[in-house]
């Protein structure tokens, strides 16, 4: 059947090679066309998955938690760090490419009611400090100006007299404001941290009031139909810093991080580089051709019959599915690697034809009849190995091997069809050199001589070798996958070693108030859980102690908040002042008075010496934050009693959803980014809520399955091939050979990747199956010339023809390894160790697995 067709083809050639051309014609415009990349990777798994169904209903509760960016942003100082956050957040509002950005940190709720949040001890240690700096608060709301300054801390000095603490958190204070000063004196930019000058230089009950990192988070309007589909409102989101001024000189790193720039910056590091690399790989795989068909003729043939395949398997992929996903892309690399072997195997089994017979159609023919078996068998047994990942879970890898297999397809027919016809219309020349390597026969005898030391050899590497097969690990993780060196990943895994910003948390939801504290109770027994969030944490407990404490500090601040505002100094007023204050201060200072007042009293006689614009900077720096300190008191003196039911509306929807569910946000102890951290909490929490989901959940549950539908396919794939197998071989010793070699080559495969420190992950276990596919092509090749006598096999042109299959199935494989992704290039490294031991077992072990042909072949020719 295949003879005839090639003598069809070879009789109408330049009919197929326009029906070829006609129908790559239309591949590559439904490929220009309507080519599409799914970039959401919840569309890799199937929605029916148990995990799938979690992780579905919390984002459809709330889906303010999906597809986030994460602005966060340091400062030199709280102030600095907090100013810079409001101001991103006032402006990314109401714009086009941004749903919401808020600040889960700050928002009026939480300013109006900070203190209520403080515990009752540290509500009146704040509020007596505050009550104890009224009268400095006063002086400074109504002259805010150096004059004014300077006459409120020498008021504050005469009311504490010799007081040996009183005099120290004055001390305290001119310290902060001193510094400040030193600054502005030497040119740099400089902020007053009022919270710690009213504490008294002592770090504030509130820790926002320490920390010097903000968050702004983001929700984005994204194009999954893009490469990266959070570009445009990334790109927003720095601009708009820039625009702001919020820049390493003014004291602020903005940095971003979340779901939506880890998966673009993910996206763009796989495709860094990626043109230069496919040119690389083709013009290697062009040497690799030329090395092994020794006639630029027949390379021009395989390689447009490999190029018009890749572009019918493209755009059959396209009318099919409509559009690929993040790993079915990799259909192209796959198709060069295993399409180019059906091309190289006919195109070698020619020449030895030609070299027998000068007569180019009969050439053509025998090559059919030598090798046509043969491509059948590897070519069904590829799809089968391919097509048994349709029913798995895993869609993407389901929709790559659904492209893949009809990619053989195309590639056996192709190299049946096509190829023989533009062999035909090149006309090549005769082949005048035998294509058998001769002084291999010597490696055949000597393997055949040696035959149970080359099997116990092989058991004995791969008994060896059990200890790290053993140990061979599924790493689940994803940020393992990512380069570390990238802004989203560095920040996530500096987010992740603290537990009060771990990103990696676990939500829970729950139908009722009851049912929620009920899960609270039980998940925060746990040893692996950290802290919890729910919506009782934004309700402040013992409220009657601490209002009445609020609301004495609110009437006594009238006058603090309401100031009767004097006219602002002259420059010449504020020399005077500044130079009165720092003699009015060295003579009020008592003899136990601290070294700072003296250094206080220094700046700011030097500052009445210097040029206006200086004095103006020094004001700045004093004053810049303290109108936003008076607001900021303001608000909280409006704090009213809290529950649940009075939550806002915007508090309200961050926890309880608009159906009712209420919210539990779980954060683990410890480095949440750890995988033993990250599957202990998980399972945890797992067999208190089942139903929980979160990246914990979704990174172990997520692995479970891709391990659970690559096993499945195996299994599947195995029982396919070795059906297969047996129904073209009819014997089952000769199954068991083809096989045996095969498995041996994946064990040893898998306990060399754990010697050299690889470990499978989400990437790399895709080479697992295509290593599979390539050793039942290379094995069936031999199984089927052994059983037709041929003897030396190694000398032979099958192993040629292998051998160059190998090296461009390497090439197109191995130049993985040369990707900036951490995860391309461990898939790229396992391919290659594969592709090594499935050489090795094609070489070495099946001969020594097959002995004698069945019946002698001639010799081979003399190279």
């Amino acid at each position: 059947m295949l003879e005839r067709l090639v003598a069809f083809c070879l009789r109408w050639p330049w009919a197929i090679v326009l029906l070829t051309l006609a129908l790559t014609g239309g591949g590559v415009y439904l490929t220009t066309t309507r080519f599409a990349i799914d970039t959401d990777t919840e569309h890799l798994f199937s929605p029916d998955i148990p995990w799938r169904r979690n992780e579905t209903k919390l984002f459809k509760e709330f889906p303010h938690l999906n597809n986030l960016i994460v602005a966060v942003i340091d400062g030199k100082t709280p102030q600095i760090a907090d100013d810079a956050a409001r101001r991103l957040n006032a402006a990314l509002q109401r714009q086009r490419l941004i749903e919401r950005a808020w600040r889960p940190d700050d928002n009026p709720y939480l300013r109006q009611n900070g203190l209520l949040f403080l515990d009752r001890k540290d509500v009146q240690r704040t509020v007596g400090t505050l009550m104890g700096q009224h009268d400095v608060l006063k002086t400074l709301a109504e002259d805010e100006s150096l004059r004014g300054l300077s006459g409120a801390l020498l008021t504050n000095l005469k009311l504490v007299g010799t007081s040996q603490r009183g005099l120290g958190m004055v001390a305290a204070g001119l310290t902060e404001i001193s510094d400040a000063f030193e600054k502005v004196l030497e040119g740099k930019p400089a902020r007053v941290n009022w919270e710690k000058l009213l504490s008294g230089g002592q770090e504030t009950a509130n820790p926002l009031a320490n920390e010097t990192r903000r968050f702004v988070l983001i929700s984005p309007v994204l194009d999954f139909g893009a490469l990266e589909p959070g570009a445009a409102p990334i790109a927003l989101v720095r601009n708009t810093a820039k625009r702001l001024g919020l820049t390493k000189e003014a004291g602020v790193t903005l940095r971003l991080t979340g779901q939506t720039p880890l998966a673009d910056e993910e996206f763009a590091t796989i495709s860094e580089n990626m043109e230069l690399n496919l040119a690389g790989t083709l013009a290697v795989v062009t040497l690799i051709l030329f090395a092994a068909l020794r006639s630029p003729k027949l390379i021009i043939a395989v390689l447009a019959t490999l190029l018009a395949g890749l572009a019918l398997t493209s755009g059959l992929g396209i009318f099919v599915i409509g559009r690929f996903n993040l790993i079915s892309v990799a259909f192209a690399v796959l198709f060069i690697g295993l399409g180019v072997d059906f091309g190289i195997q006919f195109a070698t089994r020619y020449r030895e034809e030609r070299h027998n017979d000068d007569d180019l159609d009969a050439a053509l023919l025998a090559a059919t009849q030598g090798i046509g078996g043969s491509l059948t068998l590897a070519a069904v047994s590829l799809l089968a190995g391919f097509f048994c990942f349709l029913p798995t879970n895993f869609r993407g890898v389901s929709e790559l091997g659904l492209i893949a297999g009809m990619g053989m397809i195309i590639a056996y027919i192709a190299t049946l069809t096509f190829l023989p016809a533009a062999i035909k219309l090149l006309r090549p020349k005769a082949e005048n050199i035998p294509v058998r390597t001769a002084s291999l026969a010597v490696v055949d005898h000597w393997i055949a001589r040696h035959r149970k030391l080359v099997l116990f050899l092989t058991a004995l590497v791969v008994l060896g070798g059990a200890p790290f097969l053993w140990r061979l690990k599924f790493d689940s993780n994803p940020m393992n996958l990512r380069s570390q060196n990238v802004e989203s990943v560095a920040t996530f895994l500096d987010l992740a070693k603290d537990p009060k910003t771990a990103p990696n948390t676990i939500e829970v939801l729950a139908p009722s108030l009851d049912a929620m504290r009920a899960l609270v109770k039980k998940i925060s027994a746990l040893p692996e859980v950290d802290h919890i969030t729910t919506v009782d944490t934004l309700v402040p407990p013992d409220q009657e102690a601490k209002l009445p404490l609020i609301q004495q500090l609110a009437t006594q601040f009238r006058d603090v908040l309401n100031p009767a505002r004097k006219p602002a100094p002259t420059d010449p007023e504020t020399v005077a002042a500044l130079a009165n204050g720092a003699k009015a201060l060295r003579q009020s200072a008592p003899p136990n008075a601290p070294p700072a007042i003296a250094r206080f009293a220094d700046l700011i006689e030097t500052l009445s010496m210097v040029d206006r614009q200086t004095r103006d900077a020094a004001r700045q720096a004093a004053f810049g934050d303290f109108d936003r300190l008076l607001g900021d008191l303001g608000e909280v003196m409006k704090a009213r009693r809290v529950t649940p039911q009075t939550l806002p509306a915007d508090v309200r929807s961050e926890w309880i959803s608009a159906s009712g569910h209420y919210r539990i946000e779980v954060s683990p102890k410890g480095d949440s980014n750890d995988n033993e951290v990250m599957a202990a909490f998980a399972a945890a929490v797992q067999k208190v809520a089942p139903d929980a989901s979160g990246m914990p959940v979704i990174v172990v549950e997520a692995g479970a399955s891709v391990v659970r539908a690559f096993l499945l396919a195996g299994l599947y794939a195995f029982i396919a091939i070795f059906v297969i197998l047996v129904v073209a071989l009819r014997r089952a010793v000769d199954v068991a050979l083809t096989l045996g070699p095969l498995v041996l080559a994946g064990i040893m495969s898998l306990e060399a990747a754990d010697m050299v420190g690889l470990s499978l992950n989400f990437a790399n276990i895709i080479a697992l199956p295509l290593m599979f596919g390539v050793g039942v092509a290379f094995h069936i090749y031999y199984v089927i010339a052994w059983r037709k006598g041929v003897a030396d096999m190694l000398a032979s042109s099958l192993t040629r023809a292998i051998f160059f299959s190998a090296l461009t199935t390497g090439t197109a494989f191995g130049s993985l390894c040369l990707s900036s992704h951490p995860g391309t290039a461990s898939m790229g490294a396992l391919l290659a160790i594969s592709l090594v031991f499935t050489l090795l077992a094609a070489f070495i072990v099946v001969p020594a697995f097959l002995g004698p042909p069945h019946k002698a072949a001639p010799a081979p020719d003399v190279v």
